[in-house]
Formats: C-alpha cells, structure tokens, sequence
C-alpha cells in the first residue's frame, strides 16, 4: 500500500513548503492538495516545491471541472509536471457542492459525472497530444493547442468521487484510478473496488493495476485519546459533504448524523463537536495510536484500497476550521514522521 499526504494549504507557505519536503524524504508517495478558493493556491505552492523535493509526486486531489476549466488544469498540470521532473498527478471531480453553492450554482443541474467524464477525456487528450478539436456537451474547442508539455511518458489523471456506483465504474473504465473521499470500512472500499473491476473489465483493464485511494481523516498520536479527539473536531466539517449512502458503508446512519449537521450547517461549531458521540467520531476517522491506525487501514485494504491518503489533522486545523483550541495533538510534521516510521513498515 502506497501512503501520501493531502493538505488543506491553510497553513503559512513556509511551513507547508518544510512539510512537503519532509514527506519527501520520508518516502511519502505523494502530497496533494484541495483545489478551492477557500484555500491558498496549490499550483503556485507546488510550483514553490518543485525544486525543493526529489522524489514526491504533486497535484490536486481534487480539482473540479466546474469552476476550472479542463484545459486549464491541463496546462497547469503539464507545467507542474515539467518543474518537477515528471511527477504531476491529477486527480478530478466535480468539485465541492458547498463551494458551488457559494459561487451561486446548483450542483444538481450540472450533471457532474458525465461533466468530470467529458474533462477527464479533455484533459488526457491535451496531456497527450497538445492539442484538441472536441465538441462535446460542456466544453468545445476548436483546434486549441498548449506549449505545455509533461516530461513524463504518461501523467495520472484520476477520478475523486463519493457516492458511486457509477463514477467508481467510469473511473475504473477511463482514469487512472479513484480516489474515495471519507470512506473508512472494508464495506466502503469492496465497494467501491467491485464497482471499479465493473469498469475496468468494460476497458479490458485489470482493477488492480489502477490505484485505489483512500482519502481520509487522519489523526495519529501516542496519546490516544488526544489524537481522537482532534479528530472528533472535525467530524462535522468533513461529514457536511457525504452522501447518506457513504455514510450508510461507513456504518453511521443519516438519523445519527442529522444532530450533527444541524448544529454545524447552523454555525454552532462547537455545538456540533459536543453533540458527536466519541463512537461516531471513531467510524468516520482514522484516529489514535499508531496500532489503532494500522488496524483501521488494514481493514480498509481488505476491501481493496491500495492507496491510503492522509488528511491530517492536528492544532492548527481544528483552530482554523472549528475555532476550538485543543492540545497534546502532534504538529503535522509530527504525525508525518509517525506514519513514516509507525504506520507505512506496517504495509511494505
């Protein structure tokens, strides 16, 4: 099982520039990064890393095709993956339906899988060759050409998704691979691979060759319960966005959730970590010791994730997002050297 680390680039340039170069020497396969405005540009970050770092993979995980345009990442992509030598990742959804709202669309009338399908087929295409004439149900262009060129034979361009079954079956046919969002139980995962093989067997591929990604929140510690309680802080915030049928895998009925949501969507952030049940927060995170952790990831890899993507938390996350201060949490770069030396000889 690979393992890489995903950031919410809300912390000071500097230090997440010394973080990305601790996950590269610590043999992380890759660092990503949401692509949202309410965060600080990951392009540019990246860009800043490039020649800091010698090994590990970069891109978003997840840029959506609704607010960037396919042919945008495309040469945002090929231009990261030249600055690094070859190892851009790309990794596309629809993008956030919170964030959408907040742009005033409505994700409903967006058709988001045959959208991100059509991007995915865009930005191969100009990845590939450079050029594109294609005139589909979202995006036209019309012999569009980029001097962006990757250095690498082949860039990844994967697939975010949640609810499935079928964007787990379009991505297993046409991408890369899959990242799931907040899946935590071996249920979550058969799934999504059973959906994926569907896919993957429609191309002529084998499932296994492509990469299954669990992305998810992260707390490691040797205080356990201080690691699951930074993760219990963030339930809320990451819960807003599951589909009831994600939950459902996870094991958490919608019921059990709505107390929860109500309290975070009404602003009472507070009220919404009060009002989260530490058996709950303990479904929908991987949190607390090294061992509590491996046992998590393991049953994840039963169902069949190859990838685990950590979302770490710590501090500085739960005061930013959830305004609440919280100590003993290792600092990200803690929890990094945790995993490394922990948690990934664990699964070698």
């Amino acid at each position: 099982m690979k393992f890489s680390y995903v950031m919410l680039p809300d912390y000071p340039l500097a230090e997440s520039l010394k973080s990305i170069q601790l996950a590269d020497e610590l043999g992380f396969h890759a660092v990503y990064a949401a692509d949202e405005t309410w965060h600080k540009d990951l392009w540019l970050l990246f860009a800043a890393a490039a020649d800091k770092t010698s090994r590990i993979k970069m891109g978003p995980s997840v840029s959506g095709v609704v607010l960037r345009e396919p042919s945008l990442i495309a040469q945002a992509t090929a231009t990261l993956d030249e600055l690094t030598g070859g190892r851009a990742e790309v990794v596309l959804s629809s993008g956030n339906f919170g964030l959408l709202a907040q742009y005033g669309m409505d994700w409903s009338t967006q058709k988001p899988l045959s959208r991100v399908k059509e991007g995915v087929g865009v930005i191969r295409t100009l990845l590939d060759e450079g050029a594109i004439t294609h005139d589909g149900e979202f995006f036209t262009y019309k012999g569009l050409f980029t001097f962006a060129r990757p250095v690498a034979e082949r860039v990844p361009v994967k697939m975010g998704a949640m609810a499935g079954p079928r964007s787990f079956q379009v991505a297993g046919e046409i991408s890369d691979g899959c990242h799931l969002a907040l899946g935590y139980t071996r249920e979550a995962y058969r799934y999504m691979y059973d959906n994926m093989k569907i896919g993957a067997e429609r191309a002529g591929r084998c499932v296994d060759d492509l990469d299954i990604g669990a992305w998810c929140v992260v707390t490691v510690g040797e205080d356990s319960a201080k690691a699951k309680e930074a993760a219990k802080s963030v339930v809320g915030l990451y819960a807003s966005s599951m589909p009831d049928s994600l939950l459902e895998r996870n094991g958490v009925s919608p019921s059990e959730m709505k107390p929860i949501l109500d309290k975070f969507v009404a602003g009472d952030l507070a009220g919404s970590i009060d009002a989260t049940p530490d058996d709950l927060a303990d479904k929908l995170s991987v949190a607390g010791t090294p061992e509590e952790c491996i046992d998590k990831i393991r049953e994840m890899q039963e169902g069949g994730a190859n990838h685990m993507i950590c979302a770490i938390t710590d501090a500085h996350l739960v005061r930013t997002f959830m305004g609440r201060e919280i100590t003993g949490v290792p600092t990200v770069d803690e929890q990094l050297r945790l995993i490394a030396e922990k948690i990934m000889p664990a699964f070698a």
